[in-house]
């Protein structure tokens, strides 16, 4: 297996590269990003090239999609709330550069695996609270965000139809909890009112206790990550390459209840409660509750309860301190 993971300094990126480095199957493994990403720590060293560069460039395309690739993890992307503020940038980066990928793969590697990660954010409110949305809905975004990844999870769709490419879509829950930096996320607060107050530093909540989200642990999403790459073509012929990974549930309220049992009252008391509209209204948009039996039929892991998801994270990355 020759990988690439585009994305790669993000901490889904850096988590799935050390995967891939244990499982020692990978010949090699490429990592990109706009900055410069990090190799995990292995003796294979030789298995691995970190490169800086912007996939909307079509001459770093050109260097780094090859004829070798095996598989290709699209993992890069302006994230929500940032693709909300800045049309523009979103476009660049979450279509443009993305279809440019696509085109290159399907010219120099056709039928190259492409493992895409897109987002449930690409529905919009569900018909009833509460409703149980599947791959059969129809999507219809309240962001940019969900707007351009559905665009590019169509296309996608489209070339794997063709045959020009071998893609397997994903759409990922709200990973929780991300370590390190708060992102440009609308969902981030849902990691930062765990992070930050487990670190000993505030947090603000900017949406209503009453809402609730669809949310994966890393660990999870990972192992799923490399399920979608091991899946036999035949198993999505005639069919959407789409699949909702799995998830859970959760209140705001549950969350900082959570919070509570983690770290108690004083980690509770770090958080302050301060809605912000544009931020609360994106969170409003994306449906809480999935019926993932596509997912199950395909053979992808279950997320666990999120006390679990909390006791993961402090073994995972409890020693790394916020950087604000």
């Amino acid at each position: 297996m020759n990988a690439l993971i585009t994305g790669a300094a993000g901490f889904i990126g850096q988590a799935l590269a050390e995967f891939l480095v244990r499982e020692e199957k990978a010949a090699s493994i490429l990592l990109t990003d706009v900055v410069q990403p990090t190799a995990p720590d292995s003796p294979r060293t030789s298995t691995i090239r970190c490169v800086q560069a912007d996939l909307s460039v079509q001459r770093d395309c050109e260097s780094l999609l090859t004829k070798d690739l095996t598989h290709v993890f699209l993992l890069h992307g302006i994230m929500s709330g940032a693709a909300e503020a800045d049309l523009e940038l979103g476009i660049k980066v979450n279509l443009d550069a993305t279809r440019q990928v696509f085109d290159t793969l399907r010219k120099v590697n056709p039928g190259v695996r492409v493992i895409f990660t897109s987002t449930t954010a690409v529905y919009g409110p569900p018909p009833s609270p509460g409703y149980p949305l599947t791959e059969a809905n129809a999507p219809s975004p309240g962001s940019s965000y969900g707007a351009q990844k559905l665009i590019s999870e169509t296309l996608l769709n489209d070339y794997s139809r063709r045959g020009l490419l071998d893609g397997r879509i994903v759409r990922l829950p709200t990973v929780l909890v991300r370590p390190g930096k708060p992102t440009g996320a609308a969902s981030s607060f849902a990691s930062g009112m765990f992070r930050e107050p487990l670190n000993g530093q505030r947090s603000i909540l900017p949406v209503s206790k009453e809402l609730s989200v669809w949310i994966c642990s890393p660990r999870t999403v990972v192992k799923n990550l490399i399920h979608a790459r091991d899946i036999e073509t035949e198993r999505y012929r005639g069919g959407s390459r789409v699949v909702n990974l799995p998830g859970i549930t959760v209140s705001i309220h549950e969350m900082l209840e959570a919070l509570k049992a983690t770290g108690g009252q004083e980690a509770l008391d770090l958080v302050d409660e301060k809605i912000d509209a544009p931020t609360e209204r994106i969170v409003k948009s994306w449906p809480a509750k999935y019926d993932t039996s596509r997912a199950a039929q395909l053979g992808f892991t279950d997320d666990g309860p999120l006390e679990r998801t909390l006791k993961q994270y402090i073994e995972d990355y409890g020693s790394q301190k916020t950087q604000v």
